[in-house]
């Protein structure tokens, strides 16, 4: 019989104990316990244990030769994962509502289910017509992917073990739920506990596993912290629903190289692959216009361009407005500081607005000096040179500092058409003499006075 014990649980981090306190003593959250019943159970935790018992190896004695990765053919998502999809890993996926995970994780389903793997898809979410109906639109109609809709884990467990799958899909781990866990689906312990059994499955039974996980309000995976530890792969979703591109993020990669990206484009048959990003960016701009300024910017081990807009207008209100799309406020506030004290731009009565073009989110500081030539060429309006590119860092007393992989930048610049390019002083020592005497220019410069003066 189950032993009935009474315990409190916090709401933010799942911890437990034994009484109620105000403040949580792991996460510091106030007023987020709740007492619940706590069901001990005689029997096994997990009920997706291996049944052989492991021991210890020595470290060169273990073969690696037998290290597989199943192909697919969508080279991205191979490149990203670090040459392809590594058997018995288990993957999180995460990302907002509607932007794509699904529809990727069935068309690679219908790739595995063409190598004659048997692909195991479970929908939590949406009944089997429904994902039926989403598989047709993509053309996806494979004999090898068993369809089953359910959210209570030991039937999926039974089924598991009816189907004997290679690849198993979790849509998604938040709507699953575990009878012996006394708390609701979605909830800290529940998504704990699941992440647990499905690492078992993927470990002990050599099942590739994909989970499909939810995003908060903030753009975080939902659920603990301990979700991503126990995973081996962690891929994030970004971008706009509504301009069709999707970026893939590898945010953590047991396997392969981390931070890096894959660019798809959401069409009627489902996501594509673009190989060449920075054309893709760049194809709708529109030249010798004031407040444009391109950017080579390094996204995991690749250089693409991008484009800065700004606009600035005298503001008719006591508080200027300021807003950015796909930067972070803060860097923005910062930069219209320097240029204020080191430049002597007068913005204080100046609504100042500034996006990344594409939808693009882009945290590194290397386009700071593009956001700053934007706003003074929004401001001033004059034109920069649409064949110019611009790199830098910039500090508070107006330096531009060096940034990472100059050469990187440089030659990315120069394939897309570029001839010119603006670069820190500090990186010009870094650049090989093949590069400074080739067809692009290049600007070694120090202060932002030196770059507000580039302008054409």
């Amino acid at each position: 019989m189950s032993k009935q014990k009474t315990i409190w649980e916090c709401k933010s981090c799942g911890h437990t104990q034994s009484k109620w306190a105000g403040s949580c003593l792991s996460c510091s959250s106030w007023n987020t316990f709740h007492e619940k019943l706590l069901f001990q159970e005689n029997d096994k935790r997990f009920e997706s244990k291996k049944t052989n018992t492991s021991s210890s190896v020595k470290l060169k004695d273990i073969n690696v030769e037998n290290f597989k990765r199943i192909k697919t053919n969508i080279t991205e998502f191979d490149r990203l994962l670090g040459g392809g999809v590594t058997l018995g890993s288990l993957v999180l996926i995460g990302g907002e509502p509607g932007i794509g995970k699904s529809t990727l994780l069935l068309q690679l389903a219908d790739i595995f289910s063409n190598q004659n793997l048997k692909v195991l898809y479970i929908s939590g979410e949406e009944s089997i017509q429904q994902t039926t109906l989403r598989a047709k639109r993509i053309n996806v109609t494979s004999d090898n992917i068993y369809l089953f809709s359910e959210t209570n884990f030991s039937l999926i467990k039974n089924q598991i073990d009816l189907v004997k799958p290679d690849i198993l899909i979790v849509d998604s781990i938040q709507i699953l739920y575990k009878e012996e866990v006394p708390s609701s689906p979605g909830s800290v312990v529940q998504v704990r506990e699941l992440a647990n059994e499905f690492m078992h499955i993927a470990k002990g039974h050599g099942i590739t596993t994909f989970l499909i996980g939810h995003v908060t309000k903030s753009k975080e995976l939902a659920g603990p912290k301990l979700l991503e530890h126990i995973v081996d792969v962690v891929l994030d979703f970004e971008g706009e629903r509504q301009l069709g591109f999707r970026l893939l993020r590898s945010i953590k990669n047991r396997f392969g190289p981390t931070d890096d990206i894959a660019l798809f484009q959401m069409k009627q048959s489902g996501l594509e692959q673009i190989l060449n990003p920075s054309a893709i960016f760049l194809e709708k701009r529109v030249k010798n216009l004031s407040g444009n300024v391109v950017v080579p910017t390094i996204e995991g081990i690749r250089a693409i361009l991008i484009e800065v807009q700004a606009l600035v207008s005298t503001s008719f209100f006591p508080n200027p407005t300021r807003k950015c799309a796909g930067l972070d406020q803060n860097r923005l506030a910062l930069l219209l500081a320097v240029l204020e004290k080191r430049v002597k731009f007068q913005l204080y009565n100046c609504d100042v607005f500034v996006s990344i073009a594409g939808g693009m989110r882009i945290k590194e500081p290397a386009i700071d000096l593009a956001i700053l030539m934007a706003i003074a060429s929004s401001f001033s309006n004059r034109k920069i040179d649409s064949q110019t590119a611009v790199i830098g860092e910039v500090g508070l007393g107006g330096e531009i500092r060096a940034v990472s992989r100059i050469e990187a930048r440089i030659k990315e610049a120069k394939n897309m058409g570029f001839t010119k390019i603006v670069v820190p002083q500090n990186n010009f020592k870094e650049i090989s003499k093949n590069l400074k005497t080739d067809t692009i220019q290049i600007y070694p410069i120090s202060l932002v006075d030196q770059a507000i003066e580039i302008m054409n």
